[in-house]
């Protein structure tokens, strides 16, 4: 593991650590934890939370991707945040995925690939509505997750790759909070992340690799609607106007927000924190513009 990665974990978890500190699962959220959806008991399992009043009902679906460098993070990092998006009348399912270094490129895929399917194999058990199986990702869960919709809606790009996507599987929609979306085009870079590449990739980053896991390349018309986010304070905040910009090409459905400005500063990731008052306000806008793709296949369906 390079010195990097080892510093990420080490500041990752120190921050998110201060960010949780007294924060307890709401009383209003039943939980069912540490389900394994693989054969690695380590990293390979998820929880389901939906809301108690809600036992008897099909809920529809969010699957959370979580952030970390794609070195970093796990389920219990994500748990209050998606038990927060659980409150807006969601089963949400929080999964924990193969890090870097010690599993390469494309174990991350492989794993939320297989969360998918686990969601449409369980949706009688979980009382899951497998009409809407939405999704949300931050960071580099935000690249996972856009690379994850480039493949079930790109045939050329999933050729790249060796995964048995649900037949007919594209997700109803997906927000994209402050990620990476290139790689390999020298003006849009993050050197912070690209040095990561070393860890994540195979190869260490040649530019196959790279042109390979810039997921703005293989956007087309059939991409999902997406929630794009980033904010004031957000250090990786200049991709999000490239993605908006290929989205837009694609005709694809989007909203773009801006959260926070000079002096009012949001950080990276600012919506997994429980405690501010402006990710609470983000997380219900997500949650809002799911339930528009839900209104608008019941309206179809009774015209």
């Amino acid at each position: 593991m390079s010195e990097l990665s080892e510093s990420i974990r080490k500041s990752f978890q120190e921050g998110d650590d201060i960010r949780d500190a007294g924060l307890t699962a709401p009383e209003d959220i039943k939980r069912f934890d540490d389900i394994l959806y693989g054969s690695d008991t380590k990293w390979q399992l998820l929880d389901v939370y939906r809301p108690s009043a809600s036992e008897g009902r099909k809920l529809p679906v969010i699957v959370s991707v979580h952030g970390g460098a794609w070195v970093y993070g796990d389920k219990e990092r994500y748990q209050y945040y998606c038990m927060s998006l659980a409150q807006h009348g969601f089963a949400v399912v929080n999964f924990t995925y193969r890090l870097a270094p010690e599993y390469k490129f494309p174990s991350q895929l492989e794993d939320t690939n297989s969360v998918f399917a686990w969601v449409l194999e369980h949706a009688e058990e979980y009382e899951f509505d497998t009409r809407y199986i939405f999704a949300v990702g931050d960071s580099a869960g935000a690249h996972l997750l856009s690379l994850y919709s480039a493949i079930c809606t790109n045939e050329e790009y999933a050729k790249n790759y060796d995964l048995q996507i649900p037949k007919g599987f594209v997700p109803t929609a997906i927000a994209l909070n402050c990620g990476i979306y290139n790689m390999d085009d020298a003006e849009k870079r993050e050197e912070f992340t690209f040095s990561i590449m070393e860890d994540l990739l195979p190869k260490q980053g040649t530019p196959e690799e790279l042109k390979l896991v810039s997921p703005e390349r293989y956007v087309t018309a059939h991409f999902p609607p997406t929630y794009l986010m980033t904010a004031s304070g957000d250090f990786l905040k200049k991709h999000t106007p490239y993605m908006a910009e290929r989205l837009t090409e694609q005709e694809v459905e989007f909203e773009y927000h801006f959260y926070g400005n000079s002096e009012k500063v949001l950080g990276h990731v600012f919506h997994v924190n429980m405690k501010l008052e402006d990710a609470v306000r983000c997380n219900k806008e997500e949650c809002e513009f799911f339930k528009k793709y839900m209104n608008e296949k019941d309206s179809c369906k009774e015209t």
